[in-house]
């Protein structure tokens, strides 16, 4: 009988010269195991004892993949931070999580904490976990917290793999590719979760819609995570059918909505290979749908994963009939808490069940449709209007490259639809193209989701996952 391996540690160790780390820092599965061990031993050395919180300010690569794994096996919260941020910002982040340790390029090095230390495991091995600062919609973020389990990472494995990883449907082996920085949750799990299956991973440093081609053919990657605008750049690349992507078994989705004419022309390309799925940093994975499933229905992120559930909301706190919209509330979610704030934690749950603020409905077999957040609801004249709508609605058009929609205060509809367009290189002048968007909106939109102005930008602010803080782009607008 073969033993089975339980995640990157034994691997390591049963098969030291799999290859971990693809590409200018090459390592196998033996030298990151030494590395992460060295690493460990550091922290340790230091103080950090299990429930402490490490913050790191890391650029993606191996030092960024050993503390996850280092942070994993002593127990500790990892609390990766955005190194584009300010120094004020990664200070309050620090300070509020009660961080005694950094590590960071000026600070201290991955190098340096593993410099004369033993590269075997640390005594006392206990699971740690990530601790994210989410930003919210108002306010300074707030780190997610999750209880530790007093087990090995070798005994929560089974657990991971059976709440969660089996879902994703990734075969042991294989060549996963970072496409997003790793101090985002859902590109930190989906390395981590490739790392524990024994898989390769390719980590640059950015995305490029071209060299991500480039990189996919090189390396055979056989799986990786994106948000919907590098689906938009993918597709914009001139040459993008000479590449062999025969490789790709797997190409995930989420973290942003993608509009269902860009994920159609996705799956006209690649084939039935992307999978969507839908949750948050506090909710974990709550559904995951597949090409075949969404082209059997359009616009869906799927049904509730095993041991999870959805409640829609009404405005007057009831549950609603499937068809009819309201916020989407998840059950099933592991308990967390904003730390250092309970009264946060208090308004995101109804009972034992979360809400990250969405707005959606259930069709009557329980497939789950999102319309928009809460926050950036646009209510025009008494009726509701989701700009994702609006936005998808734009970006089917060639002469769009990005599009935000957001609500201005108006004194007779209460508000109005207004659309930042960013135009694809060569679009027409502002003012044919002001008429063409909005004749291309009449067979798809009804008259009073119309932009009442459309404004033209040379870039939108998005994160590297794909988000859009529609608040940030109304204020700059409104501040004008």
């Amino acid at each position: 009988m073969v033993a089975v391996m339980r995640g990157f540690y034994e691997i390591a160790a049963g098969d030291p010269g799999r290859p971990a780390l693809l590409g200018d820092d090459a390592m196998t599965y033996g030298e990151l195991l030494s590395l992460v061990n060295r690493t460990s031993h550091g922290l340790v050395a230091r103080g950090v004892r299990p429930g402490d919180p490490v913050v790191t300010v890391l650029k993606n690569g191996p030092d960024a993949l050993t503390m996850m794994l280092a942070g994993y096996q002593v127990g500790a919260y990892l609390v990766p931070v955005n190194w584009h941020f300010t120094a004020e910002e990664i200070d309050y982040i620090v300070a509020d999580c009660g961080a005694g340790t950094v590590v960071a390029p000026g600070a201290l090095t991955v190098a340096e904490l593993a410099d004369g230390q033993p590269d075997g495991p640390p005594e006392h091995r206990r699971a740690g976990s990530m601790m994210l600062y989410t930003s919210g919609t108002t306010g300074r973020p707030k780190g997610v917290r999750r209880r530790l389990l007093d087990l090995t990472p070798e005994e929560l494995h089974p657990i991971l793999t059976r709440k969660s990883w089996r879902h994703f449907g990734l075969p042991p082996g294989g060549v996963h590719l970072v496409c997003s920085q790793l101090y985002h949750s859902a590109p930190y799990g989906q390395a981590m979760m490739a790392l524990q299956l024994g898989h390769a991973i390719v980590a640059p440093e950015r995305f490029d819609a071209a060299e991500t081609l480039r990189l996919i053919e090189r390396h055979r990657v056989t799986n990786a995570f994106m948000v919907p605008t590098m689906f938009h750049r993918l597709l914009a690349v001139p040459d993008r059918e000479s590449y062999d992507l025969s490789s790709l078994t797997h190409l995930y989705h989420g973290a942003a909505p993608c509009p269902p004419a860009t994920k159609q022309a996705m799956i006209d390309w690649l084939g039935p290979v992307l999978w969507e799925y839908y949750g948050s940093t506090e909710a974990a994975i709550a559904t995951m749908v597949s090409s075949e499933e969404w082209l059997d229905r359009p616009g869906t992120v799927g049904r509730a994963l095993d041991g999870m559930a959805f409640t829609i909301v009404g405005d007057d706190g009831q549950e609603v009939p499937p068809g009819e919209p309201g916020l989407v509330y998840i059950g099933g979610v592991n308990r967390f808490e904003y730390h250092g704030d309970p009264a946060k934690t208090a308004a995101s749950m109804r009972g034992r069940a979360y809400t990250p603020g969405d707005i959606g409905y259930l069709d009557e077999d329980g497939y789950l449709f999102l319309l928009d957040r809460r926050t950036d609801l646009i209510i025009s004249g008494g009726v509701n209007i989701y700009p994702a709508e609006i936005e998808a609605a734009l970006m089917e058009h060639p002469a769009v490259t990005d599009v935000a929609v957001i609500g201005v205060p108006d004194p007779e509809w209460g508000q109005s639809v207004v659309a930042l367009v960013q135009p694809a290189p060569g679009a027409p002048g502002t003012d044919a193209l002001t008429a063409e968007l909005l004749r291309h909106c009449a067979p798809r939109l009804a008259k009073l989701k119309h932009p009442r102005v459309i404004e033209f930008r040379d870039t939108l602010p998005r994160t590297p996952t794909g988000k859009l803080s529609r608040r940030d782009v109304r204020e700059a607008y409104l501040s004008r």
